[in-house]
């Protein structure tokens, strides 16, 4: 399978504008349908100096980014000598899997404040800011203790981008990780498929040398598991300030994509993770058909086998050189 069939996409993604001073190399996906950038496999920032000179000056209000982005050609570079790889982390860092909420299957609530729904965080363009993330994304378990999961069409490039995991109401209640490099399929960066709408990041540690994942833990990467799975969806709204969390059935909408009916995920959802209530494995992320799907209560996802998990093995052996 790998570069799996394309289809026209269009995406539920809230962009933040970006002034002419700021985030000159931050280049996220055009609202627009059959509109895709060219990535390279994996884009790295090159220093902390790179990324804070890329930070916005002000706050930056989401909107549709409706402008065509014209394919670019973008050597490879490598990663960020900032990252310092660990070779191994324990097994403890794994999430603690969450019950099932006790809301009936296919309701929209805040998520409550648990191990899990730590993992999960806000991207956002710069600086943490309420109201200024565009992308959500959550903490992948790895030997290297410093990766996120996320939709391939939420970031191309990884200047100026932030992660901030729990994220409430303009707090990061563990702190913020620093986005070095992105990892996409080459499917993705070459065509858009949107079968391969999905992302590894790297990040450096944070201002105390941690590791995302030494603070809150990650969410194992979960393959060849059966469409009809139940799963607790996560997302942060472009307009909200609290993640949501829905638990449903998912079902099989092509060959290469899940689809779950949970209400209420507009723009800002993207990259959010589906996490299977059997095995409390991440299992695909909010993306793929239509870029997640043109009704806010309708969710699509890539459906995550091999092709996902060589992209991870990738990105392991990348943020461990």
């Amino acid at each position: 399978m790998g570069q799996h069939r394309r289809r026209t996409s269009r995406r539920r993604l809230l962009a933040p504008t970006v002034g002419a001073a700021t985030l000159s190399a931050l280049t996220l996906a055009a609202a627009v349908v059959g509109t895709h950038s060219v990535t390279p496999r994996a884009t790295a920032v090159a220093s902390p100096e790179t990324a804070a000179a890329a930070a916005p000056a002000a706050p930056a209000a989401p909107r549709i980014q409706a402008a065509p982005v014209a394919p670019v050609a973008t050597p490879t570079v490598t990663a960020a000598p900032t990252v310092t790889p660990t070779p191994t982390v324990t097994a403890a860092t794994t999430a603690t899997p969450t019950p099932t909420p006790s809301s009936p299957p296919g309701t929209t609530d805040t998520a409550g404040a648990t191990p899990e729904a730590a993992t999960v965080g806000a991207l956002f363009s710069g600086a943490v800011r309420a109201g200024d993330h565009f992308c959500t994304a959550s903490v992948l378990h790895s030997a290297t203790g410093n990766l996120l999961l996320t939709a391939a069409h939420c970031v191309d490039d990884p200047s100026g981008v932030t992660f901030a995991p729990g994220y409430r109401d303009g707090r990061a209640p563990y702190g913020t990780w620093r986005v070095t490099a992105v990892h996409t399929t080459t499917g993705w960066s070459h065509g858009g498929d949107q079968d391969e709408d999905f992302a590894v990041l790297e990040t450096a540690p944070d201002a105390a040398g941690r590791r995302i994942e030494d603070v809150v833990g990650g969410n194992t990467l979960g393959t060849d598991e059966p469409f009809g799975a139940d799963v607790r969806l996560y997302g942060y709204p472009a307009t909200g300030e609290e993640p949501l969390l829905c638990t449903n059935t998912t079902g099989r909408q092509s060959a290469f994509q899940r689809v779950v009916d949970c209400p209420d995920y507009p723009g800002g959802t993207s990259g959010g993770p589906w996490i299977s209530t059997a095995t409390g494995h991440v299992v695909g992320v909010i993306g793929g058909y239509q870029q997640g799907g043109d009704s806010d209560d309708t969710s699509y996802g890539a459906y995550f086998d091999h092709t996902v998990a060589a992209l991870y093995a990738e990105a392991v052996a990348a943020a461990s050189s």
